[in-house]
C-alpha cells in the first residue's frame, strides 16, 4: 500500500474535501436513519466492516461484528426499517462526532481518512457511548466520492457488545 504521509497530504488538499464531506454526509443521514440513501453513498462492492479483533487487518479470515458486502448491508438496512424487527422497534436515537482525521492515502483515485468516532445513543431511557477509531476509504475516480470500505474498531471490541438496532 502506497502512503502519502500528512507530511504532503494535508486536509485543507482540494483532493480532500470531497471525502471529508462524504464523512460527514453519512455520519448525517445515519443519525437521521436514512438507511436508503446512506446506501447510495457506498461504491459496488463496498464492505462495512466491524471487527472484533482490534489489530486485524485480514478481515475476510477474522471473526467480526459485522462484515457487509452490498447484499448483506442492505440486507441489514431492510431489518431496521422493517418495524418487524425488535432492533427496528426499539432503534436508538444516535449523536456521532468524527473527529482526528488523519489523511493516510491520496492519489487521484482514493483518499483514505483516519477519524475518531463519539457516539452517544439514547434507547429505552438509558443513555450510551460508543467509541471507536474509524477508517474510510473512499473511491474519487467517479462522478461523486463513493465509500469502498468502512472500518470501525470499537475501543471495546473484545468486550461483549450489545446489539446496537443502529449502524455505526
Amino acid at each position: 500500500m502506497s502512503v502519502e504521509t500528512t507530511e504532503t497530504t494535508h486536509l485543507n488538499d482540494a483532493r480532500i474535501a470531497p471525502a471529508l464531506e462524504l464523512v460527514w454526509r453519512e455520519a448525517h443521514l445515519l443519525d437521521g436513519k436514512q438507511y436508503e440513501e446512506w446506501d447510495r453513498l457506498w461504491a459496488p462492492g463496498g464492505l462495512y466492516v466491524i471487527p472484533i479483533d482490534p489489530d486485524t487487518e485480514d478481515f475476510a479470515s477474522a471473526l467480526n461484528m459485522v462484515y457487509d458486502d452490498d447484499r448483506m448491508r442492505r440486507m441489514r438496512i431492510e431489518r431496521l426499517t422493517s418495524g418487524y424487527s425488535i432492533s427496528a422497534t426499539a432503534a436508538a436515537r444516535t449523536v456521532r462526532t468524527l473527529s482526528r482525521f488523519v489523511v493516510q492515502h491520496c492519489d487521484g483515485e482514493s483518499v483514505e481518512l483516519s477519524s475518531a468516532q463519539v457516539l452517544v445513543g439514547h434507547r429505552r431511557e438509558e443513555t450510551f457511548v460508543l467509541a471507536a477509531d474509524v477508517t474510510h476509504h473512499i473511491r474519487l475516480d467517479g462522478a461523486r466520492p463513493l465509500i469502498q470500505e468502512k472500518v470501525i474498531r470499537l475501543i471495546n471490541s473484545t468486550d461483549a457488545v450489545n446489539a446496537s438496532g443502529f449502524l455505526l
